[in-house]
């Protein structure tokens, strides 16, 4: 079994890849490319289902709470910070979302494609940092806080949110990301 903190780490790894094309797309739509509005479709439902459902869901329902009871303060660091960034992290997305659908109403909607570039910038920079704060700081201190039945059951907990997604869309857009 690995861990709860490693299954989650291992999904960063995956939501890394759609993060680091980001800035690459928004650096071609800077020069002029062509929006191509299927890709930026996958990309929201990838960061919808993937990235929040599955991976934030994880830390916000399960997680989260059995720090809390542990004695982790859900406010302020490093906690509250997390969840301010997953919140900041659905805006960018339905931003993602908004501009792809004024685009695809309207090619030279010059307002939309910078909209587009803004939210692909966005979320450039907000994950990598997000993301080493939960390797480095919260799941280090998850480990060490929590008791190794602790884990298992924790595990466990996160093995049925994969279930209730499907493993079939999971690996979809799993699959989707590494071809990014």
């Amino acid at each position: 079994m690995i861990s709860p903190t490693e299954m989650l780490e291992a999904e960063h790894r995956v939501i890394a890849l759609i993060v680091g094309a980001a800035p690459v797309l928004a650096s071609a739509l800077e020069a002029g490319g062509p929006v191509d509005t299927v890709l930026i479709g996958g990309i929201v439902e990838f960061m919808r289902v993937y990235a929040d459902q599955c991976h934030h869901g994880k830390e916000e329902e399960l997680l989260f709470p059995a720090l809390a009871e542990k004695g982790v303060p859900l406010h302020g660091c490093p906690i509250g910070g997390l969840i301010s960034e997953h919140a900041r992290g659905r805006v960018l997305v339905k931003g993602l979302e908004e501009a792809a659908a004024a685009i695809q109403e309207n090619e030279s909607d010059v307002s939309a494609r910078d909209r587009l570039i803004a939210n692909l910038r966005g979320i450039a920079d907000l994950y990598p940092g997000h993301i080493w704060r939960e390797d480095y700081m919260l799941f280090p201190m998850t480990n060490k806080i929590l008791s190794i039945e602790e884990q298992k059951s924790l595990y466990a907990a996160f093995q049925k949110v994969d279930e209730r997604i499907g493993s079939q869309l999971i690996d979809r857009l799993v699959g989707f990301a590494k071809s990014v």
